[in-house]
């Protein structure tokens, strides 16, 4: 079996936790396809997820179209908005994770996804906007 074969199966085994699903509590969510221990990356990706930070006014002359996909699947605040570095048409699972006040998963500093407890299959992964992201967010 070649390297790359034997990485990608090591990957299969250890590390895909994670399917979207329809979620109860708001249009897609994420959800563990198998039992997730406590501190893993629930998401880990061989992919650069980096983001290149863009002004509103940068972006003043993107479709309002466009605009609105980068407001539902983009980090954004007042000032600025991130766009995926690979462009739209990657998915990063990350971005249908569902806000809860009792969040099963965090941001560390480095980015990185981390799971605060066990998840069991089946159960949605949830993520506290508003300490991931230092502001209040509020939802109808």
């Amino acid at each position: 079996m070649s390297t790359l074969k034997k990485k990608i199966l090591k990957h299969l085994q250890e590390e895909v936790y994670c399917h979207l699903g329809i979620s109860p509590v708001h249009g897609i969510g994420v959800f563990a396809i198998r039992d997730i221990p406590k501190g893993v990356n629930p998401m880990r990706t061989w992919s650069d997820a980096k983001e290149v930070k863009f002004t509103h006014k940068e972006l003043q002359s993107v479709p309002q179209s466009v605009k609105k996909e980068l407001r539902i699947f983009c980090y954004y605040d007042k000032e600025s908005m991130e766009v995926p570095a690979v462009g739209m048409h990657t998915l990063n699972m990350a971005v249908y994770l569902n806000h809860s006040k009792k969040p099963s998963v965090k941001y560390r500093k480095n980015g990185q996804l981390v799971t605060l407890r066990a998840i069991q299959s089946g159960e949605e992964l949830m993520l506290d906007y508003d300490i991931s992201f230092g502001e209040k967010h509020i939802f109808n």
